[in-house]
């Protein structure tokens, strides 16, 4: 089956099963006079509607491309994940103001045994939901899925809450559910907000998963004729598309033919392995069989890595003939000064090999 599908159908099942839940809770909070019942009805009932965006985005992130988005509708999920967020947030403070009134205007509920169990049989039901969505989420890379699991297991949180919030009533008749109902609010109000913030983290653009990114160069580095990979870069079209471009080092007597080869190998090797589209690769020339240049390149790289917040350094090629010389260098981002390490380097190269043009590139720290 697939991704698409999957989503649609894991989230029709949560349909179900949360209009079920808030069915069955507002009977019960409006028979026992409980805010709190209540107001986790009206947050399953959120629960169903966001399950509905879910499908929606699914469906809209399958669209065929157009002439207008080429890359594909992918990205409308993590829109949906956003509306999702909001949802939640909306649900928060809806209980926070609702639970606050009843502090104010305290009511005594009337909790039965009854009620009680059905309460603490939908506990069950939405923790069982919550890991469900979770697992089928991270298995289908589904922001969207993953954010309704955790909206989930924090409902379970709740029930909780207000089953044991009965219960301390039954036993002692004290009642402590507005007051939980605060607490609790307060709890989706910060989960809202954090998936917000990682939402638009996503769609802003995140720096590629460390060792994602390893895999990738040792992937092209696998390559006969590559003899290093840099400077990858990643952009996401959606959980599953992944589109990039990639630096690599080959010996500068190559042709442009059996570069090409090389290229195209590339290509199809990171996509059949990993899913992700190399649609531009950079090339590198190393100087092959040339003594002077491989000791001024090993000279050079012991300045430059000595000074502090330097990561790496490649691409060198030297034309001895012409005094001329090319590298980039990759600078950490806790670099107080960038720029000022950038403008260091050069200056010791420089004072090294005074007679020679350099041509330094600083490059972003952009993937590990």
């Amino acid at each position: 089956m697939n991704r698409t599908k999957v989503i649609i159908r894991t989230s029709i099942i949560g349909i179900i099963v949360n209009i079920i839940l808030s069915a069955v809770k507002a009977v019960i909070g409006l028979t026992v006079n409980s805010i709190a019942i209540v107001m986790d009805a009206v947050n399953n009932l959120s629960d169903a509607l966001s399950s509905v965006i879910t499908i929606i985005g699914a469906k809209l992130s399958n669209k065929t491309p157009t002439k207008k988005h080429p890359l594909g509708f992918g990205r409308v999920e993590y829109l949906t994940t956003t509306v999702i967020s909001v949802i939640i947030l909306y649900a928060g403070v809806t209980a926070f103001v609702e639970s606050f009134k009843k502090i104010i205007n305290p009511s005594v509920p009337d909790y039965s045994a009854v009620s009680l169990l059905l309460v603490g049989i939908a506990v069950i039901v939405k923790i069982i939901l919550g890991l469900y969505f979770k697992g089928v989420g991270s298995r289908e890379k589904s922001d969207a899925l993953i954010a309704s699991g955790k909206d989930a297991l924090f409902d379970g949180v709740i029930s909780t809450a207000t089953f044991l919030a009965g219960i301390i009533y039954l036993l002692f008749k004290v009642s402590i559910e507005s007051y939980l109902g605060v607490i609790i609010s307060i709890v989706i109000i910060k989960s809202g907000i954090e998936m917000l913030s990682d939402t638009i983290s996503k769609i802003l653009g995140e720096r590629i998963e460390s060792d994602f990114a390893k895999k990738v160069k040792k992937c092209v580095a696998s390559i006969e004729g590559v003899h290093g990979a840099y400077d990858l870069i990643l952009h996401s079209y959606g959980p599953d598309r992944l589109i990039g471009s990639v630096h690599i080092e080959v010996d500068d007597k190559l042709t442009a033919n059996e570069i090409d080869e090389i290229t195209r190998k590339i290509e199809r090797k990171v996509y059949k392995e990993y899913n992700v589209n190399i649609t531009g690769v950079g090339i590198y020339a190393v100087n092959t069989g040339d003594d002077e240049a491989a000791r001024i390149r090993g000279e050079v790289s012991r300045i430059v890595t000595g000074f502090d917040y330097v990561i790496q350094m490649h691409g060198f090629y030297i034309k001895i003939e012409d005094l001329y010389m090319q590298f980039d260098v990759i600078v950490d981002y806790a670099a107080p000064n960038i720029k000022e390490v950038y403008h260091n380097i050069i200056d010791a190269v420089q004072e090294k090999y005074p007679d020679y043009t350099l041509q330094i590139i600083l490059d972003r720290d952009i993937s590990e």
